[in-house]
């Protein structure tokens, strides 16, 4: 069976969303940050950084909520959460799934401590940039590839709720407000806040 470590306020949530969405059987396992155990050394043979989420199933473990999120998706196509090899859509659902790493937390970090980046050098390019692009994207909905619901929307919509809804580090956007509500009616989503919030 998949096991699931997590953590309650942590980037989990994008893994036990996905998790809910995929309707497969999973167990959890809670992984209490707050105490130091995703240091312990049966932790870290999972996760050698010693951060949640972390998935293991059978032989394979991994961690990185957006890398779990690949790995689910595309290990049980059954799920329907990434188009397939062949598709032409698969590009941009790879875009977007690595899009919350790669330029909505950075771009939060750049937000939170007001850190001056020149854009040129910048992975993300600037925290306006990401967040632009992130509208425009949005604005054709419902969802990032449009009328199809993917493991990419759980990272993006994890990141959006986190930092417009929950943090307000982000000002609202009639496009992110939308598409956030989207994601919290989801009966998945719902399911996966309950259990976070334990």
């Amino acid at each position: 069976m998949i096991k699931l470590y997590w953590s309650p306020r942590s980037r989990s949530f994008s893994a036990l969303w996905l998790m809910e969405e995929t309707g497969l059987p999973y167990e959890r396992v809670l992984t209490d940050i707050t105490t130091g155990a995703q240091k312990a050394p049966e932790y870290l043979k999972i996760n050698p950084m010693g951060k949640v989420p972390s998935l293991v199933d059978g032989d394979a473990a991994l961690g990185e909520a957006a890398a779990i999120c690949a790995y689910v998706a595309d290990r049980y196509p059954e799920t329907k959460l990434a188009p397939p090899p062949t598709d032409p859509r698969r590009a941009r659902y790879l875009q977007w799934l690595f899009f919350g790493p790669g330029c909505i937390e950075p771009g939060l970090i750049q937000i939170f401590t007001k850190l001056e980046v020149p854009t040129s050098t910048a992975a993300w390019g600037s925290a306006t940039q990401v967040f632009d692009v992130l509208d425009a994207a949005l604005a054709k909905g419902p969802w990032i590839l449009g009328e199809e619901f993917t493991a990419a929307d759980i990272v993006i919509g994890s990141g959006l709720n986190f930092a417009v809804r929950m943090f307000k580090m982000v000002p609202p956007r009639p496009s992110f407000d939308a598409y956030i509500a989207r994601c919290v009616a989801r009966p998945a989503f719902q399911r996966a806040e309950k259990i976070a919030a334990g």
